[in-house]
């Protein structure tokens, strides 16, 4: 049940430029599950302090720690939606600080002041309820930062091809009707790939704000890999499809893994040649 409502939370802040009619100032979180590595989105109430985001464990007062607090310090970073100003939302790549103690309480009373819900939630649970600051990724504090966010983008970007090329060597091992067990397997392997693409896409989104931001000469060369983002996951959408069908084509499956891998190579060649001459450290603007 709360799946379905925060996924309606979701659809309408995405719809309505990061507004939801009847809630406070909030932000969308993507992590990775600690488990699966599928992407994991959630709305939550956020304060603007400076340059940083402020939210808070709450949990509505349960005894445990939310889920999503706990993907986030696993993962130590994930990306945030936020209203842009201009009726859209941008997204920006962050990392994570748990506030001490003392700047802890100051600002969680704060929240309380502002939400009152929050001080209810404080009272219902025994738990010390913990408050992050969210950083976002900022290339101009290091001229070097954007050659590592690069490198970094680069090694994903090795990584997805050994998959593809591991996914293409089960499938063609696969006889014409694949056993259950062997099935199975495939469908595991395919979809801990297309979790791991698709939260690689939502993190270059993050990046690409902060690039954009350091070199607006990239602005035309961002905005066609955000738009490949977009196509990448409806091609992802129907390998998922074709994968969950019970009576799964080996052949199909192949040729629509094909087409993704062509789609995607093509796409990280474009991103790699548009993204490593800026990653060079640059003079200041």
């Amino acid at each position: 049940m709360a799946n379905e409502f925060n996924q309606r939370v979701i659809e309408e802040f995405r719809a309505g430029g990061g507004h939801v009619e009847g809630f406070p100032a909030i932000l969308l979180l993507t992590t990775a599950g600690r488990r699966t590595g599928q992407p994991r989105t959630t709305p939550l109430a956020y304060h603007r302090d400076g340059s940083r985001y402020l939210v808070f464990g709450s949990n509505a007062g349960a005894v445990d720690h939310p889920q999503w607090y706990r993907n986030l310090i696993a993962a130590g970073g994930g990306t945030v939606e936020l209203p842009d100003g201009e009726g859209g939302v941008t997204t920006l790549s962050v990392r994570p600080v748990e506030l001490d103690p003392a700047e802890r309480d100051r600002q969680y009373a704060e929240q309380a002041r502002r939400v009152p819900s929050f001080a209810d939630y404080a009272d219902r649970t025994d738990r010390t309820i913990p408050v992050l600051a969210l950083h976002p990724l900022d290339l101009s504090v290091d001229p070097a930062l954007a050659a590592r966010v690069v490198g970094q983008l680069q090694l994903h970007h090795e990584d997805l091809r050994r998959q593809l090329a591991d996914l293409r060597t089960r499938l063609d091992r696969a006889g014409p009707v694949p056993g259950p067990d062997l099935a199975a397997q495939l469908r595991e392997n395919c979809l801990q790939f297309c979790y791991g693409l698709g939260l690689h896409h939502t993190r270059e989104d993050g990046a690409f704000t902060a690039f954009e931001r350091q070199y607006p000469q990239l602005i035309p060369a961002l905005a066609r890999l955000r738009a490949e983002h977009r196509t990448v996951a409806e091609a992802l959408t129907r390998f998922e499809d074709r994968l969950a069908a019970p009576d799964t084509d080996p052949a199909e499956l192949r040729a629509e893994l094909d087409r993704l891998t062509d789609g995607l190579e093509a796409h990280f060649a474009y991103e790699e040649t548009h993204l490593l001459p800026p990653s060079a450290p640059h003079p200041p603007r």
